[in-house]
C-alpha cells in the first residue's frame, strides 16, 4: 500500500469486511491479519530490480570473461597444433634414407645444397666433422605422425 501523504480516517475502515478478507485469503491482504502475524512491509520494487539487474550483469560479465579466457586457451592450443603440422610437413619433405619410427628422436640438418636432411646422428656425435652446413633441430616423431621439436639449432 503506497503512502500518498493523506491521513487515513480510522473511523471509515470496515473492520468486518477486512476480517472477512483475512479469513478468506490471508496471503493477499497487504497487512498482518492477526496479532501474531509477521509484519508486512512493502518493498521498493525499483530497488529490488536494480539490485537484481546489478547482480545479473556482474555474474554474466564473470561468465563472459571465463569463456573469453577459455577461447584464448583454445586458440593458443590450435596455434601450437598448426605450427606442429607445418613443421611436420617440413620434416616429411626432408631427404631421409630410413623410415622414422614413432617415439624416436631424429635430427634435421641443412646440407651444402640448402636441402633439409633427416639424420639419426646428433650434432654432438658428429663433432667437428659434420657433413652438414647447419643444424636445424632435434625432433621426436609422435604417434599421430606429427613431429615435436625437442631442441632448436642456431
Amino acid at each position: 500500500m503506497a503512502n500518498s501523504g493523506k491521513k487515513i480516517d480510522v473511523e471509515q475502515i470496515d473492520l468486518e469486511r477486512m476480517a472477512e478478507m483475512a479469513a478468506e485469503n490471508p496471503g493477499v491482504i497487504p497487512f498482518p491479519h492477526a496479532v501474531g502475524s509477521a509484519m508486512i512491509k512493502p518493498e521498493d520494487k525499483g530497488k529490488i530490480k536494480g539490485r537484481s539487474l546489478s547482480a545479473m550483469y556482474e555474474q554474466t560479465e564473470l561468465d563472459m570473461k571465463q569463456i573469453y579466457e577459455q577461447m584464448q586457451l583454445l586458440a593458443k592450443q590450435a596455434k601450437v597444433i598448426q605450427d606442429r603440422v607445418e613443421f611436420s610437413e617440413r620434416m616429411y619433405q626432408a631427404k631421409m634414407t630410413f623410415e622414422p619410427l614413432i617415439s624416436k628422436v631424429y635430427h634435421l640438418y641443412t646440407n651444402k645444397k640448402g636441402e633439409d636432411v633427416l639424420s639419426l646422428v646428433s650434432p654432438k656425435e658428429w663433432g667437428k666433422s659434420t657433413p652438414f652446413q647447419r643444424f636445424i633441430c632435434t625432433a621426436k616423431l609422435l604417434s599421430d605422425h606429427t613431429w615435436e621439436v625437442i631442441e632448436r639449432g642456431e
